[in-house]
């Protein structure tokens, strides 16, 4: 349906890719991955017909059509919400602004001409167009009170569904999405998941949300080593397959007969895995073979994220009581919260509004007052705070050794040497180490916030929406630290996987009670009555 043949992208003396060939058929979901750098968005923009490659092709079968998620939120500010989503089928659109422009001006000139693009209008279903989109909108959350409403006057996380729904609309043959999860919510990413899970067209996806990897993908395109590299199975799978590969090679000498044993063990437990969960199987069946041997290990690096603590801390944790915010404009963003902080305990803070868990973090880091209630910290805790922005840490115009050392406490750690440790485990060596922190990108100066945290050796960690701005790698490395340090922890994500397997308790902040349960963070999302409660929580009240 979608090939590109001998595709090369040259930037300079840099090459991105290099003769490249590959084939998107129907009915397969395709997550492209990379580090950062590698080339994903470069290679949707190439796919779409944004950008043109230095050499090479990019076909699509002739009468099939491609959407593309819009990235530029802003660029229907001036259509509806309706008109929007209509935007999406192209074709469909320009026909019905023609037929409205004609109508505008009508005259026995332009009758037959208007005769002919009704018939073509009809045949695209275009008389149902606005019925269709209006269903896609309600489907996303999008009440019927905001269609008619000017995109400029939308909220900026309805403004995302908005997009998205034009994307879907029309039942395109490929759909391409570059970060189609950002700015969701977990009720619309599962919305999704199950969407393109019975989507029977061609997807293709760059996303760093590991479970909507799994979730939606039959396979993995994985730009390394300047080639895009073709897998079948899901992110798991081939996460896995690559880690095993590198220690395959890293072992050469170990016997062919052990290394074939390892492998079809291998094979044989992810395949009984995923007949049991409802990844790809609730979309396509994996192939009958997975062939790990084609496999290579990964050029990517992984950061050593390792959190120790400097002392255990007592059963005191944290005591809130009582504790309330209120927004700038004075709506309710949590009320009435009580909590008692358990050692051990992981708890994943939830929220509809993202200024209620920001608040939250805040007045519990004492950088904000609450508007009523109170709260106190145990004497043997210290804390560390990842908070959701973190610019003020990043104004003075000084290298990264010496912004790490702002927080050393003793001699030894103003030492480069020790603060070059802390910094190389985040990917930092060399001259990396002496960049001004006032030109690091987002997901740098997020590994420079660990290298810092990691530093400080805290027995409490704060974490409000620790994933943004990071590759796949350092989320990945990240969730598995934090699901093996043995103090406490205080995180909100968006990020479905880093969720279910941190958190052990999930808290959630509604404007009107709080709701604090023990269990994963599945059981708690797919719990009827509390799914009920939650609905009730975040209602207006009459």
């Amino acid at each position: 349906m979608l090939s590109v043949s001998n595709l090369s992208v040259q930037f300079g003396k840099r090459v991105l890719f290099d003769e490249v060939n590959i084939s998107f058929t129907q009915g397969n979901c395709y997550g492209v991955i990379g580090a950062n750098g590698a080339g994903k968005s470069t290679f949707l923009k190439i796919l779409s017909g944004v950008s043109d490659p230095t050499s090479g092709r990019v076909s699509l079968e002739h009468g099939k059509r491609m959407s593309v998620l819009e990235q530029d939120h802003n660029a229907n500010d001036d259509s509806t919400v309706l008109e929007t989503v209509v935007m999406g089928n192209k074709p469909l659109f320009e026909i019905k602004k023609e037929i409205d422009a004609l109508y505008a001006d009508y005259s026995d000139e332009n009758a037959e001409r208007i005769g002919e693009l009704q018939v073509t209008f009809e045949e695209m279903n275009g008389w149902n167009a606005d019925s269709d989109a209006a269903a896609l909108l309600s489907s996303l959350g999008i009440k019927e009170e905001f269609h008619f409403t000017q995109m400029s006057e939308m909220d900026a996380k309805l403004k995302v569904r908005v997009l998205l729904a034009q994307a879907l609309f029309g039942n395109p043959d490929v759909l391409v999405m570059d970060e189609p999860t950002n700015d969701l919510d977990y009720e619309t990413i599962e919305w999704l998941e199950n969407f393109l899970a019975n989507y029977e067209n061609t997807v293709i996806v760059v996303s760093h949300d590991r479970h909507f990897l799994d979730a939606v993908c039959t396979h993995i395109v994985d730009i390394d080593f300047g080639k895009l590299n073709l897998y079948s199975g899901n992110y798991t799978f081939w996460y896995e397959s690559s880690q095993l590969a590198a220690r395959q090679r890293a072992q050469q000498n170990r016997k062919a007969e052990e290394k074939a044993k390892e492998l079809q063990e291998f094979i044989m437990r992810f395949s009984a895995n995923v007949a049991k969960s409802k990844q790809a199987t609730s979309r396509k069946k994996m192939l009958d073979k997975l062939k790990i041997e084609d496999i290579k290990p990964s050029s990517r690096r992984y950061p050593a994220i390792i959190f120790d603590r400097e002392r255990e801390a007592g059963d005191q944790i944290l005591h809130i009581e009582g504790m309330s915010a209120l927004s700038e404009d004075g709506g309710i963003l949590f009320d009435n919260l009580n909590l008692n902080l358990a050692k051990g305990d992981k708890i994943a803070v939830l929220s509809r509004d993202s200024r209620a868990t920001t608040a939250f973090y805040e007045i519990i880091n004492g950088n904000r007052k609450p508007d009523s209630g109170k709260y106190q910290w145990g004497v043997t805790t210290t804390q560390s705070y990842l908070p959701a922005d973190n610019s003020s840490f990043f104004t003075e115009n000084i290298n990264l050794v010496d912004w790490l050392r702002q927080w050393s406490k003793t001699e030894e750690e103003k030492e480069e040497v020790y603060l070059r440790g802390f910094l190389g485990k985040m990917l930092f060596s060399g001259e990396e180490a002496l960049k001004k922190c006032t030109v690091l990108s987002g997901g740098e100066k997020v590994r420079c916030m660990l290298s810092r945290m990691m530093m400080l050796r805290a027995n409490v960690l704060m974490l409000d929406e620790p994933t943004n701005h990071l590759d796949l790698e350092s989320i990945t490395a990240f969730n598995n630290s934090l699901k093996n340090f043995k103090g406490t922890v205080l995180f909100t994500t968006h990020d479905h996987q880093f969720a279910q397997t941190v958190a052990n308790r999930i808290v959630e902040l509604t404007p009107r009670q709080t709701i604090d349960r023990y269990l994963s963070f599945d059981d708690y999302m797919s719990d009827k009555s509390i799914r009920e409660l939650r609905e009730k929580m975040y209602a207006v009240p009459a």
